[in-house]
């Protein structure tokens, strides 16, 4: 290989990897500049309390002369100038860098010059400024300060050695001192350069973290089981759903309660998991099922699911299950299986069924047409028939016509609840919807509306449709039977988290002996029902997890709906 052609090419791949973009990042640089600053000054004011002690000193042997006090007095200053501007000028802090090394450099070698021989002390400060450079400047340009430096040294090393006639042999020490500064620039540039990859890296892992935070806090957020750290007795971490759960109310002051707050109503509220999650040992798991206390107004009733999970730093993660989820699985699984079976039967049911109906209305009529003449008068046969006779059949036909009506509407409540077999669940205003729903179903009844909230739920629009219309119609009914004039009164309010739908009426109410099989199938305290229809309400409710339940100390007969509250905003899990 031709050797100019090896030499340029060293050269030039001297020169690109001296050229190469900073990898210091900027508040890193910024800080190891002020640093460095800083450094100058002190250095500067320390040489010019010195020259003051020695001009103080009557018996110094050799006083400053006037170059080096007027060098010290503007090295002092503009090292105090190029600290204010470099800590208020946020901009081109290489250029103010380059330009107070450079200063370093020709500072130094007046100063060396005025002492008037070789001062080890003076040239070990060049080890300083070289090694700044290399971290704090481009290649290039602490290349270019670093020659500045041997060009001073062996300059001043040569002129002593004429003009003193000292031996040359110094400038072995000064080329040695060369060698040295270039061995402290190298080192400095590469610990610069690891540095500053090491800066990109970290930086980069912290981006990675703080967005995988994030998704961690939103997936939390979201999720719609409980979640809940404790660590060391201490409650760090709680998500929404958690709060609802539990029925611990997430706001305050339209801002998340802190952790603090909800384990403060975690210990008065629920003390027994509470204490039950702090008896699990570190490093054990468990699983059992908290029964929720008895609470009229919630939504949640019934059971949770606790899972007690240990962590690597000796924390607890708790995951809160809300049972009523496997409750509306199995649901559907009885809609399912329920749809499978109406679905097969239901023809041929209903066409024998329609037969028999129309076979009693033929003899109904048949009966009173035989029982008037042409002329709408009584006929002379069915003034010798035995009256008695023609009475019962015409009652035993409207029982068979009755029943076979009755029958018809179970199987038509049986294939209405089979269709519904996935609730497609909404959000309702409740203020909006109410309102069009009465007017739809209930126009011309006396159904009185009292709306003392403006909440929304989520629940499928035409399941709420079919309970409403059951539990109304089961209202005008019942109490059309005690009050000459009936009428149905619907409450909604809110209680903590959950929206409240009252259905009311005047009726007698519910014996206490059928409250255990109120809501069973089949079940009917009248003769023209079909027993259905409160289970059906009851299976829409819970397929939406929602509840049904009547309340027997209400002063009027009341059944109460209970829907979680459906809130706009989302509140993200509170960490400390």
């Amino acid at each position: 290989m031709n050797p100019a052609k090896s030499a340029s090419h060293i050269i030039a791949v001297i020169t690109d990897y001296l050229e190469q973009d900073d990898i210091l990042p900027v508040p890193q640089l910024r800080k190891l500049g002020l640093i460095y600053s800083s450094y100058r000054f002190i250095v500067s004011l320390f040489f010019m309390l010195m020259v003051y002690i020695t001009i103080r000193a009557a018996s110094s042997p050799s006083l400053p002369s006037f170059l080096q006090q007027t060098v010290l007095s503007f090295y002092v200053l503009l090292s105090l100038i190029l600290l204010g501007l470099f800590y208020t000028v946020g901009k081109h802090m290489r250029r103010q860098l380059a330009f107070g090394l450079a200063l370093d450099v020709i500072s130094l070698s007046l100063l060396l010059y005025t002492a008037g021989a070789p001062d080890l002390q003076l040239t070990m400060l060049y080890m300083v400024v070289v090694a700044a450079s290399f971290m704090l400047l481009h290649g290039s340009q602490a290349l270019i300060i670093t020659l500045l430096a041997i060009i001073f040294v062996i300059y001043q090393q040569f002129f002593y050695a004429i003009a003193n006639s000292m031996s040359l042999a110094n400038l072995g020490n000064a080329l040695l001192m060369s060698a040295s500064f270039l061995a402290v620039g190298g080192l400095s540039w590469s610990i610069s350069q690891r540095l500053g990859q090491l800066e990109k890296v970290a930086a980069s892992h912290a981006k990675e973290v703080e967005r995988l935070n994030s998704i961690n806090q939103e997936v939390i957020s979201q999720m719609v089981n409980g979640v809940i750290v404790i660590d060391n007795k201490q409650v760090v971490l709680a998500n929404l759903a958690a709060y609802q759960l539990l029925s611990i109310p997430n706001r305050n002051d339209n801002k998340p309660k802190s952790v603090a707050a909800f384990q403060q109503q975690l210990g008065e509220q629920h003390l027994q998991l509470f204490d039950a999650c702090l008896s699990v040992a570190a490093g054990y798991s468990r699983t059992f099922i908290y029964e929720l206390p008895a609470v009229a107004n919630s939504s949640v009733i019934g059971k949770l699911r606790v899972d007690i999970i240990p962590l690597r730093d000796d924390s607890k993660l708790i995951i809160l299950e809300d049972l009523r989820r496997e409750q509306a699985s199995a649901q559907q699984l009885k809609l399912a299986s329920l749809g499978q079976l109406t679905a097969s039967i239901a023809h041929e049911i209903r066409n024998p069924l329609a037969a028999i109906s129309q076979a009693s209305q033929l003899l109904i009529e048949d009966v009173m047409e035989s029982e008037m003449g042409a002329d709408n008068t009584l006929s002379p046969f069915a003034s010798n028939h035995t009256n008695s006779d023609m009475t019962d059949n015409h009652e035993l036909y409207k029982m068979i016509f009755s029943q076979t009506k009755r029958v018809n509407r179970i199987i038509e409540d049986v294939l209405k609840l089979s269709r519904q077999q996935t609730a497609n669940q909404k959000t309702i205003v409740l203020a909006d919807w109410m309102p069009v729903f009465l007017d739809n179903y209930f126009k011309g009844h006396d159904v009185f509306l009292h709306i003392m909230t403006q909440p929304n739920i989520s629940f499928d629009t035409h399941q709420l449709e079919q309970v409403l219309i059951n539990l109304i119609n089961n209202g005008l009914r019942y109490s059309s039977y005690t009050h000459p004039h009936a009428f149905v009164e619907i409450e909604i309010y809110c209680a903590d988290n959950d929206v409240i739908i009252d259905v009311l009426d005047d009726g007698v109410g519910v014996d206490s002996d059928n409250l255990s099989s109120l809501f069973n199938p089949f079940f009917t305290t009248d003769q023209s029902g079909t027993g259905l229809g409160l289970y059906l309400s009851q299976a829409f409710c819970e397929a939406n997890q929602a509840r049904l339940l009547y309340v027997p100390d209400h002063k009027k007969t009341c059944f109460r709906l209970i829907f979680p509250a459906v809130h706009n905003d989302v509140v993200n899990p509170v960490f400390i």
